[in-house]
């Protein structure tokens, strides 16, 4: 996705609770910057995480340059994209 990385690890403790993290690294910007994304990747997190988050994983969004420039429901309909790719990803390696 052009505004961040979405990365995804089923933690296998039977625990169902969704995990989340974000990083934003020096190179999208300085701290007022990466504040802001990392607050529109919260958001972003908060309103899809519990419908569409997999369930008994950890979810890491790591922002990108330019993500900040990005249309906010645009990187909404990126997550959903990313998350449903992820859980696509995760039902073919379950045994």
């Amino acid at each position: 996705m052009p505004g961040f990385v979405l990365l995804v690890r089923p933690r296998g403790d039977g625990d169902d609770a969704r995990g989340i993290g974000y990083t934003v690294s020096k190179k999208v910007g300085n701290a007022v910057t990466r504040n802001r994304m990392k607050r529109r990747l919260r958001a972003l997190c908060r309103a899809a995480l519990p419908e569409s988050g997999i369930a008994g994983a950890d979810h890491v969004l790591i922002g990108r340059p330019g993500g900040n420039d990005i249309v906010f429901a645009e990187l909404g309909e990126q997550l959903d994209s990313a998350l449903a790719r992820a859980a696509k990803k995760l039902a073919t390696k379950a045994p």
